[in-house]
């Protein structure tokens, strides 16, 4: 008569190490949700004082000039616009070219050129945010300022040109994988349906892998709006209310950085940089919102 498998000892074992395991991973989990909820919970904390003294309705102004030592103004509306502005701009830079250069690299270079192109890629995802905000504003604000004739080049188009090579790296090499990651039977039932590679890539391969890239680009945005040091160096830093891509502006995070090491604790300038604070946190929350919404449509109309 054979043994069996497992005695009852060793099953026991097996059980307690997947209990623990379980536990393992959620506590992982739960963690990271308490960061997010406790990070929520301070910066609530510090922006209540806000709301009674000076008040909600300062926020709604078109100036901020909060250092006057006659009457501070504390609206949000340029800081919002701008951060808008060289967002919006970064992403319609970004995507063709991420989305572009991973379809490239995954179904058009051959190896060695991804042997080559992939690891220079990803090294520009690694190359510290300063660096790049001072190659902008040496190299890239003298371009646009000659190219659009303007009478600077610090101006949110060149902010948004930065942060568009900020995110692309993201873009592409987590598009690349998803679309590598696509089952190669269903380029071939293409192919043998006769369609052409290109149409293969793009109706077949593209569509497949489109929750992955959409992941890709939020990632990207994410680096796009929470970037402070290149944007602070490149966009002038002018809190002014404007759609126009050639004129200076200044995001949130960079308000926030810029003027958090100087400002007095517990005065109604620091806890108006915590309103900013809230406001971006909420900006990126509704960004994720809009993600998950995006994502499960997809789904359903896959299914």
């Amino acid at each position: 008569m054979s043994k069996p498998l497992f005695t009852h000892s060793k099953r026991k074992t097996h059980h307690w190490m997947e209990k623990a395991v379980e536990a393992l991973l959620l506590g992982a989990a739960s963690t990271s949700v308490l960061i997010v909820v406790l990070i929520f919970l301070f910066n609530s904390r510090e922006a209540a004082p806000f709301i009674s003294d000076p008040g909600l309705g300062k926020l709604l102004g078109d100036r901020w000039v909060p250092v006057s030592f006659q009457h501070q103004l504390f609206g949000l509306l340029p800081l919002i616009t701008g951060s808008l502005l060289v967002t919006t701009l970064a992403t319609l830079i970004a995507i063709p070219f991420g989305v572009c250069g991973a379809v490239y690299l995954s179904e058009v270079a051959s190896p060695a050129e991804r042997a080559v192109f992939k690891p220079f890629i990803e090294l520009l995802a690694g190359i510290p945010s300063v660096v790049i905000g001072f190659f902008g504003l040496i190299v890239v604000a003298p371009r646009v300022k000659a190219v659009f004739h303007l009478n600077s080049g610090v101006v949110a188009l060149t902010g948004a040109l930065i942060l568009a090579l900020m995110a692309v790296p993201t873009i592409v090499t987590i598009s690349e994988d998803a679309l590598r990651s696509v089952p190669e039977s269903y380029k071939q039932a293409s192919l043998a349906l006769g369609a052409s590679r290109v149409q293969t890539m793009w109706k077949v391969t593209v569509p497949a892998a489109l929750s992955g890239i959409i992941a890709a680009v939020m990632l990207g945005i994410g680096r796009v709006v929470g970037e402070t040091m290149a944007v602070m160096m490149v966009t002038g830093n002018a809190a002014l209310v404007t759609l126009s891509p050639f004129e200076s502006v200044r995001t949130m995070t960079a308000t926030i950085a810029g003027e958090m090491g100087e400002v007095a604790f517990g005065s109604a300038h620091y806890h108006a940089l915590f309103v900013v604070g809230m406001v971006l946190l909420l900006f990126t929350f509704v960004l994720n919102i809009i993600a998950q919404r995006v994502l499960a449509k997809y789904r359903m109309y896959q299914s």
